[in-house]
């Protein structure tokens, strides 16, 4: 996309007037989407997003600026207004770079834009006729087959000079159940960092039968009651718990500027000693992994929480010069419109101890949230309000009814002393994550887990 000599020029431009350090993020991404809507295929969309980010740093001070023009002239003139914007001391300074190769550790089998639009549509209507055709009373089906194929190219003033390619691939079913006097919808959306070999694992049909399967379920449920209870989360995306109500507080972002309720309490006990929590950017074919972050770092497994103790945070380069802290490869963007910070890849609580019958068995009454929903957290307090899409009430260790519009209140710091059961079939669920860098795909996972208190919304 721009080669390493003009690469040489623009940075010492952004350099001119006394920054200490600059980088180039370019990126051509491009973006295809399949939709069923109706009974049918409704639309396809394919769409190319080019563009070219430029920021310098002067100590904690950072400048952004982007363009969409990729010529010499125009990249040295972005170059050259964030240099305005540092300062007006005249520097000159010699740049030299040095071309690096990552390993690629999430190979890529069959791209999806490449692929026969056929394959990919018989793909989507295997998942949506499967969701209509489960029940009788499913009466909307919509569905979606998403894929992005994301070259970027960075190079900065320590001699950084690099490309990386990453493809990732979704499929989104949503189903509405209705009898005829109310409705309750569905969903079931997993994504991998693959191509469209990610159907190889994962069946079509059974994305459109999970999602069809939970708004039944919802459809005969009553309201779930309300009070404090003990709750069994599921694996999966039940871990969206510890990504909101925790994670967000181990992001540099937060920590680096005090805005934080995990900000000075490394070596401290943050959780019960059952809970050891992961952001693992290196895990191939995962949805949130990659193989470079958005500032060049190689991504890591980062061990955050290990046995009750604080042990890292998620840093980006900015958030490394607030705390004095070695970057950990967790620095991302949607796209070059974005100026990057720290945010979490595949965040999760490992397995641990406890037997999962045990979990169930173990509570006299209280919620089984077998699928979570979205929700959200100020991470300053750590208040946290997460819905249950799919959940039933427990009575002497036993699954019982299902119920809805349970939701569950508390702050992250309390509900991680307050789990004090971990059990053993660790599994991750997908979701697009939200922040000042834009939205991101990130996993989330844990194993079942139980909560010895918490607040329960409901009726």
């Amino acid at each position: 996309m721009i080669t390493q000599f003009i690469s040489e020029k623009v940075l010492s431009a952004a350099m001119s007037t006394g920054a200490d350090f600059a980088e180039i993020y370019a990126e051509k991404t491009r973006n295809n989407s399949v939709l069923f809507l109706d009974g049918k295929i409704d639309s396809v969309t394919d769409n190319v997003l080019s563009g070219v980010g430029i920021r310098a740093f002067l100590g904690t001070r950072t400048v952004y600026a982007t363009t969409t023009d990729f010529s010499e002239d125009g990249l040295i003139k972005c170059a050259l207004s964030v240099a305005q914007a540092i300062g007006e001391h005249r520097a000159e300074r010699k740049i030299h770079l040095t071309e690096r190769i990552f390993p690629n550790i999430h190979p890529v089998k069959i791209l999806p834009g490449s692929a026969l639009m056929k394959t990919r549509t018989d793909l989507l209507k295997e998942a949506c006729f499967a969701a209509k055709e489960f029940d009788e009373k499913i009466r909307q089906v919509t569905g979606r087959l998403m894929s992005v194929d994301h070259t970027i190219l960075l190079a900065n003033t320590e001699g950084l000079y690099t490309t990386d390619r990453h493809v990732r691939t979704r499929m989104a079913v949503s189903a509405v159940a209705s009898d005829g006097g109310e409705n309750q919808s569905g969903f079931e959306g997993p994504g991998r960092g693959m191509g469209l070999e990610m159907f190889d694992e994962i069946k079509p049909a059974d994305i459109g039968r999970r999602a069809a399967s939970e708004a039944m379920v919802n459809l005969r449920a009553e309201y779930c009651p309300a009070g404090q209870m003990t709750v069994a989360i599921e694996n999966g995306f039940g871990g969206v718990i510890f990504h909101e109500a925790c994670g967000h507080s181990l992001e540099a972002t937060a920590v680096g500027t005090g805005t934080s309720q995990m900000a000075g309490k490394l070596g401290q006990r943050i959780a019960n000693e059952k809970v050891t929590a992961v952001d693992d950017g290196t895990v191939p074919g995962a949805w949130g992994s990659v193989n470079i972050d958005d500032e060049g770092n190689p991504t890591q497994k980062n061990i955050l929480i290990e046995n009750g103790i604080l042990k890292n945070y998620m840093i980006d380069r900015l958030g490394s010069r607030r705390m004095n802290m070695p970057v950990t490869g967790n620095s991302r963007r949607e796209s070059y419109l974005y100026e990057p910070t720290s945010r979490m890849t595949n965040t999760y609580i490992a397995n641990g101890p406890d037997k999962n019958e045990d979990i169930i068995s173990s509570i006299e009454y209280g919620l089984y949230a077998r699928k979570m929903g979205g929700g959200s957290v100020n991470p300053l307090t750590g208040a946290f309000n997460f819905a249950v899409s799919e959940g039933y009430i427990v009575r002497n260790g036993k699954i019982c009814e299902p119920v809805r519009g349970a939701s569950l209140i508390g702050t992250g710091s309390q509900i991680l002393m307050d789990i004090d059961m971990v059990g053993q079939n660790m599994a991750t669920g997908q979701g697009m994550c939200g922040s000042s860098s834009g939205s991101v795909p990130t996993d989330v996972g844990q194993p079942l887990i139980r909560v010895s208190k918490i607040t329960v919304g409901g009726r």
